[in-house]
């Protein structure tokens, strides 16, 4: 597939802005972040900010971006619907956990509600997003159960060290940085395990299977479908040589998990909070390669019919 860099942006920035949404919905009101009304204020402009910015992304690949909004009506069967409206659905929750951390803190029960509601109404939109190409059964390589795991846990991973290393500026990045570890490790795990399995899996459909004319032998087209690139070619003829695709790979393990971990272990050994800070820079930059390769490695079965693989 081709990899537009407005869906790349989207799903990273919202991703990172909804994990961090997430833990601050949830640790805040248990106090375990800081109760400072700036770090507060920060942080949650920081994550709407990223999800705003990711939303608006979204509509640039779109034909006509001004129509974006008539997709919320298709709730019912489209999990792109779906995830307009669980983010629409978040802002509210959200709006009111700052509004009343301003007001008396971010214990109050009130408070931790409100709280609880915008983590939920994050996490069903990464699910959602997930869930937007892990139900595409002509892409085998995301349509795969991994998919929606892999964008929940790298949303958590992504949030965790900007918590980290905003917490880090009032002292207190300890347990946002272990969470940060856990996260990171999981994700790491997870993201190796799916380039296994899409690397080795055998193709869901061929050019005989497609044809039905298996039977009688190895097919192949005489004759390309089209003489001149269309918009199928564009979209979804794009192709990544392996050996780049390797390198691209490494380059995103090195930027996205092993260089920002280890800052992070080194930051809590040395009690600073600068490396925090690096690491959410570092993994900021390996994600939004991890997410196009993503796109870029994925093959949609049409092409079987332009090139005959």
């Amino acid at each position: 597939m081709r990899p537009a860099f407005s869906v790349i942006f989207f799903t990273t920035a919202s991703g990172a802005g909804c994990g961090l949404l997430i833990w601050l919905g949830l640790l805040a009101p248990a106090g375990l972040l800081p109760a400072s009304l700036w770090f507060g204020g920060l942080t949650l402009a920081l994550a709407l900010a990223l999800l705003t910015a990711g939303l608006l992304a979204s509509t640039f690949h779109l034909g006509h971006p001004e129509r974006a909004w008539r997709a919320l009506g298709q709730w019912r069967s489209s999990w792109l619907s779906r995830e307009g409206v669980a983010a629409l659905a978040t802002y509210p929750p959200a709006l009111a956990f700052g509004s009343l951390w301003v007001l008396g803190g971010p214990r109050g029960p009130w408070t931790a509600l409100c709280g609880a509601l915008a983590a939920a109404g994050a996490l069903g939109t990464v699910f959602c997003t997930g869930q937007i190409y892990a139900s595409l059964r002509t892409i085998r390589q995301w349509h795969d159960s991994r998919v929606v795991p892999l964008y929940l846990l790298l949303a958590l991973w992504s949030g965790a060290v900007l918590a980290a290393a905003l917490a880090g500026l009032w002292g207190a990045a300890r347990l946002p940085a272990l969470l940060a570890l856990v996260c990171g490790l999981g994700g790491l795990a997870l993201k190796l395990s799916y380039w296994h399995a899409i690397d080795r899996a055998a193709p869901a459909s061929t050019l005989e299977s497609a044809t039905g004319l298996g039977s009688w032998g190895k097919v192949r087209p005489l004759d390309p479908p089209h003489t001149e690139e269309n918009y199928l070619l564009r979209e979804m003829g794009y192709r990544i040589a392996r050996k780049h695709a390797a390198k691209l790979r490494r380059l995103a393990l090195a930027l996205a998990f092993a260089l920002p971990l280890a800052l992070l272990a080194a930051g809590l050994a040395a009690r600073l909070a600068f490396p925090a800070l690096l690491a959410a820079l570092a993994a900021a930059a390996g994600l939004l390669i991890e997410r196009w390769l993503f796109f870029a490695e994925a093959k949609h079965v049409v092409t079987l019919y332009y090139r005959g693989n």
